[in-house]
């Protein structure tokens, strides 16, 4: 039977981890990182999950909450759990002197955890939805990062978190980071790897491709009837971006993921106990796509997401909505059209 018809939809690789409830991926987090390092200390783990739902949820003084489809919070906290994951199995398969320790691997988790936090709109932004930081979102995320990481005693990495972030993200050439120490340009790998696999591996990835995605570069102009002056139109037509799924993907593994990444993404082989479940999806999916690209049948793409934004993480965390406001996101008025 397929691993993705046994998978629920808001569940990690697993089908274990709920990864659309904060609390079920900082429990697991913490259970991961607390067996590999006993003495650890958690407390700013938890500090940054609390903090992560109020700014999703929209209940964070200063900023709007989630109002993304794609990178809503489920990305991020399964990005974050995927990170864990990869963490455990490097530190359990490497020499000693070759470990990114204690401080290292919480950092890496932080990282994860808030690596799309620039596609949250702050109060005084003039966008009208957070898909319109596509283009800047990492430089944006790098900014809340530095900002929150005094409030965990991680004030002294700021400036090297502001670097490694990016390799998320398109804004900076790999080889234009500007991280020196070659542990911390290993965390950098494995963020990058995390992220890519985590969203990749998502049960309903090509679903969300098709309604989410396309609708977020819609926004930001990289498809659609583009914007004026804005950037250059890439997918005119949802079938353009689906049928370029497998040429996109096969970049990512031959310039990243194998590529300037090293191949990191095989110690989850070591955290998983020799098989790597994040990647048998990833290829299911492929398959999938390049059968219907062949076709041209992308209505049978029939799962049916739900993005987990501000409003559906209050729900799930038992938050009071904040204050009702006459700015409306753009997002949440094209949602209820």
């Amino acid at each position: 039977m397929s691993l993705l018809r046994k998978r629920r939809n808001h569940y990690d690789v697993t089908d274990t981890v709920r990864i659309s409830h904060p609390d079920e991926v900082r429990d697991a987090v913490c259970g991961i990182v607390g067996a590999l390092y006993p003495g650890m200390d958690l407390k700013p783990l938890h500090k940054a999950f609390d903090v992560f739902t109020r700014l999703y949820a929209g209940t964070l003084p200063g900023y709007m909450g989630c109002d993304t489809w794609y990178h809503d919070a489920q990305h991020s906290l399964d990005c974050a759990l995927a990170m864990a994951r990869l963490l455990d199995g490097h530190e359990r398969n490497v020499p000693v002197a070759q470990r990114l320790g204690e401080r290292r691997t919480q950092l890496g988790i932080l990282i994860a955890l808030f690596h799309d936090a620039g596609y949250i709109r702050r109060s005084s932004d003039s966008a009208w939805n957070g898909a319109e930081f596509t283009l800047n979102h990492v430089h944006r995320s790098g900014e809340f990062l530095a900002d929150f990481l005094p409030q965990v005693g991680f004030g002294d990495a700021a400036e090297l978190t502001r670097q490694v972030v990016h390799f998320t993200g398109y804004e900076i050439a790999l080889d234009k980071i500007r991280v020196r120490h070659p542990k911390d340009r290993m965390l950098g790998f494995m963020l990058g790897s995390a992220d890519i696999i985590a969203q990749t591996s998502d049960r309903c990835y090509l679903e969300k491709c098709k309604t989410y995605l396309f609708r977020e570069f819609v926004i930001c102009g990289m498809a659609g009837p583009g914007i004026p002056g804005g950037p250059k139109v890439m997918y005119p037509q949802v079938e353009d971006l689906l049928r370029n799924t497998p040429e996109f993907n096969k970049k990512l593994w031959e310039e990243r993921l194998d590529g300037y990444f090293q191949g990191v993404y095989h110690y989850m082989d070591h955290h998983f106990g020799g098989h790597n479940p994040y990647v048998e999806q990833i290829d299911e999916h492929l398959r999938l796509i390049r059968r219907l690209g062949k076709s041209g049948r992308f209505d049978r793409l029939s799962r049916r997401p739900q993005a987990i934004a501000a409003q559906e993480l209050r729900e799930i965390a038992g938050l009071n909505p904040p204050p009702a406001s006459s700015k409306k996101p753009r997002g949440e008025m094209r949602r209820a059209a």
